[in-house]
C-alpha cells in the first residue's frame, strides 16, 4: 500500500513541464490512447505510460544527465516486460509542446497494440 501512496502523493507534486505534458496526453484519450502517470511498476515509478501501446514516456530534467546509468537499468527492466522508453527533455515540452505531442502521437501509432498485463488469456482460436 505504502507504494500506491507514494505514487498518488508524486501526482499531486508534478513540475511544470510533467503537468503541461499531462494536460497535453489526457486530450490523446479521444484518439483511444489512455496514459497512465507516475504508475508504479516493478518498484519503479513511470512518469507516463500507454500500456495499451507499451509505450512509457519518460520527462528528464537538469537532473537527468546524473542518472544516466539508473535510467538504462530502468530502461532494460521495463523492455524485458516488452515496455519501450521515450525520453523527452524537459525544455523540448517548454518550448516545443506540439512537437513533442506530434512525436509521441507518432510513436504510438507505430506501436502494436499489446495485450493486457492483466485479463483473461484469449479464448481458443483467438489469437496466433
Amino acid at each position: 500500500m505504502a507504494t500506491i501512496a507514494k505514487a498518488r502523493g508524486m501526482r499531486k507534486v508534478m513540475n511544470p513541464p510533467e503537468a503541461r505534458l499531462w494536460a497535453s496526453l489526457k486530450l490523446l484519450r479521444k484518439q483511444g490512447f489512455h496514459f497512465r502517470r507516475q504508475h508504479p511498476l516493478r518498484g519503479y515509478f513511470l512518469d507516463f505510460v500507454c500500456l495499451s501501446r507499451g509505450l512509457i514516456v519518460e520527462v528528464d530534467g537538469e537532473g537527468h544527465e546524473h542518472t544516466a546509468d539508473w535510467d538504462r537499468r530502468r530502461d532494460a527492466a521495463m523492455a524485458e516486460l516488452g515496455l519501450r522508453t521515450i525520453r523527452i527533455p524537459a525544455s523540448r515540452i517548454r518550448d516545443d509542446p506540439h512537437d513533442v505531442i506530434d512525436f509521441i502521437v507518432r510513436e504510438l501509432e507505430a506501436a502494436a497494440p499489446t495485450r493486457p498485463l492483466r485479463g483473461h488469456p484469449p479464448r481458443d482460436g483467438e489469437g496466433e
